[in-house]
């Protein structure tokens, strides 16, 4: 079963020893269709855009005009309706895909943990890349060179074990750290 979350942000259990934990709560999304897989077409609520493509769908699936995007993935209900949390209570490890922060162009000190040069008086050789690639043979850089260029903006999976569940509010305090900035949205997928 897969939800779509948006996390809220690092926090810790007041029990002692204390465990870091991540903080996200489940939004609030309609299941339109399901298919005889357990595959549904699920529609959620972010941000404004609209356009006569999503007017259909929420026209052919009675929707309100918030639930303006929609995503293809394996739910627990049977038919259409608001989405099942009830598999939650049961889960015990689930992995969470997320959308990591955007750090721009980046240099291979901050990108890859190159260690750079000495930093005392007299060096030229800082921050920099070093030495690239070999000199006559194969007289080419190598595909795959750590090199600086953009870096973020990747989608990243983690494990992490359910701490904790309410229900009742929709948030989910999940063991350890995720990917991705406060406020981003998400998805977690029950693994057992």
């Amino acid at each position: 079963m897969e939800y779509i979350v948006q996390k809220i942000g690092m926090s810790r259990t007041i029990n002692v020893p204390s465990i870091p934990v991540t903080l996200v709560k489940i939004v609030e999304a309609k299941v339109c269709e399901v298919d005889e897989n357990g595959r549904a077409i699920v529609a959620y609520p972010n941000g404004k855009k609209f356009n006569k493509a999503i007017e259909g769908q929420q026209k052919k699936y009675n929707l309100p005009k918030e639930f303006n995007r929609f995503v293809t993935m394996r739910v627990a209900n049977a038919e259409a309706g608001d989405i099942d949390t009830a598999p939650l209570s049961e889960a015990k490890i689930v992995k969470s895909s997320f959308t990591t922060k955007g750090r721009g162009f980046s240099g291979v000190v901050k990108r890859h943990n190159f260690a750079g040069g000495p930093s005392s008086h007299g060096s030229r050789f800082h921050r920099r890349v070093g030495s690239i690639g070999m000199c006559e043979w194969p007289g080419r850089v190598q595909p795959g060179q750590k090199m600086p260029g953009h870096y973020g903006v990747d989608k990243v999976t983690v494990k992490n074990e359910i701490v904790d569940f309410d229900a009742e509010k929709g948030i989910i305090a999940l063991k350890g750290s995720i990917p991705g900035a406060n406020g981003s949205l998400g998805k977690i997928r029950i693994v057992k």
